[in-house]
C-alpha cells in the first residue's frame, strides 16, 4: 500500500500521458481544459487504493481511474451548465471559457471517452465493470434530475435530499471503490462491502460539500462561496433550518429561496444566519460524522490486515476535517 499522496501523483503522472489531445481542437480542448484543472482525483485515488487493499497492483487498476475521473469531470461540465456556475476550482468552466454548445459536445465525449478505457481489459473485467458503469451512470443522472425538480418545489424531504445526493455523488464514489475491487478479481462479497464503505463516505462528502458551499473559504474551496442559497437548492442544511426554525424563520428562508437577484451578498448572509440559529449548521456536522462513522463500521466487516483498515480510515478522516 501506499500513501494517498503517491496514489495522486501516480494517477496524474499517468494522466499526463494520454493522448487527449486531437483534432477538432474546440472538442477535445475542452476535455483537456476540465481534466487539467487539478482538484482532489478522490474517486481515481479510491480506485487505486481499493485494487491494492486487495492485493493488486495499482497499475492495474489505472485505466479504470481514468475512466471515473473522466466520467465524474463529464458530470462537472454538464453540471455547470445547468446551474450557470462561473466558477470551476477556481477557474472558469468550460461553457463560460468557450460557450454552450462546445461544454455539450465535449462533455458527450467524455462520457464515451471513459467507456473506451474499460476496453483495456479482459471480457470478464470488461463485463463487469461495464455493467457497473453504467448502473452507475444512470444514478448520477437520476440524482442530478431529482436536483433540479428539488429548486421548484416547496415540500422536498430530508430522505427524499438523501436519496438525491446518494445518487448524484455517492454512487460514483462507491462505484470508483468497486472497481478497484473488480479488477484485482477480489470476492463478490468483499466487492460489494467496499461498495457500501464508499456509499457512505460519498454521503459524507456531499454533505461536507453543502457545508462547505455556504461556509467555506473563497481562497481554498475553490468554487462561487453560497452558490446552492443563489441557486435556490434545498439542501440538509436548508431543510434542516426549516425542520428546527419558528415560524416566522421559516417564512423568512423561503421567501429568501424564491428570489432571484443581481447581488446575492445580503441573501446569502441572511441564509447563512438561519442555518446557524436554527442549529441546521451543527445537525449538518453531526450527518457528516455519523456517514463517516458508518463507513467505518463497514470497514469491520471486510477481511483486511488492520494496516490497510486504518489507511482507509485515514482517508475518510480526512474528508471529514476538509476545507476544499
Amino acid at each position: 500500500m501506499h500513501h494517498i499522496s503517491q496514489y495522486q501523483d501516480f494517477f496524474i503522472n499517468y494522466l499526463k500521458n494520454q493522448n487527449i489531445s486531437k483534432e477538432p481542437k474546440n472538442l477535445y480542448e475542452p476535455i483537456e481544459y476540465i481534466l487539467g484543472l487539478g482538484g482532489k482525483r478522490m474517486r481515481p485515488v479510491l480506485t487505486l487504493m481499493a485494487a491494492e487493499v486487495f492485493d493488486a497492483d495499482y497499475k492495474t487498476a489505472l485505466p479504470a481511474a481514468m475512466a471515473v475521473e473522466v466520467f465524474h469531470n463529464f458530470s462537472l461540465v454538464h453540471d455547470d451548465i445547468m446551474d450557470d456556475a462561473p466558477l470551476r476550482r477556481g477557474k472558469e468552466t468550460v461553457h463560460e471559457k468557450w460557450n454552450l454548445n462546445t461544454g455539450i459536445l465535449s462533455g458527450d465525449a467524455m462520457l464515451i471517452l471513459a467507456y473506451q478505457y474499460f476496453e483495456q481489459y479482459e471480457a470478464e473485467v470488461f463485463r463487469d465493470l461495464a455493467k457497473l458503469f453504467s448502473k452507475t451512470a444512470l444514478e448520477v443522472c437520476e440524482g442530478q434530475q431529482w436536483d433540479v425538480d428539488f429548486e421548484s418545489r416547496s415540500d422536498v424531504t430530508i430522505p427524499e435530499y438523501l436519496k438525491m445526493i446518494e445518487y448524484k455523488t455517492a454512487v460514483l464514489v462507491a462505484a470508483a471503490m468497486k472497481m478497484g475491487a473488480i479488477v484485482a478479481k477480489t470476492s463478490g462479497k468483499e466487492a460489494d462491502l467496499i461498495y457500501d464503505f464508499g456509499l457512505n463516505l460519498g454521503l459524507a462528502f456531499q454533505l461536507q460539500d453543502d457545508y462547505l458551499d455556504a461556509f467555506g473559504d473563497p481562497e481554498t474551496f475553490g468554487k462561487q462561496v453560497g452558490g446552492d442559497i443563489i441557486e435556490n437548492k434545498k439542501t440538509y442544511l436548508y431543510l434542516k433550518a426549516i425542520e428546527f426554525s419558528a415560524p416566522e424563520k421559516t417564512a423568512e428562508l423561503q421567501r429568501l429561496f424564491t428570489l432571484q437577484l443581481e447581488d446575492n451578498t445580503d441573501k446569502i448572509e441572511k441564509a447563512k444566519a438561519v442555518f446557524n440559529e436554527s442549529g441546521a449548521s451543527e445537525a449538518t456536522q453531526k450527518a457528516i460524522e455519523m456517514y463517516t462513522f458508518k463507513a467505518f463500521e463497514t470497514l469491520e466487516k471486510m477481511d483486511l490486515s488492520a494496516e490497510k483498515k486504518k489507511i482507509l480510515k485515514t482517508f475518510g478522516e480526512n474528508l471529514m476535517g476538509r476545507k476544499v
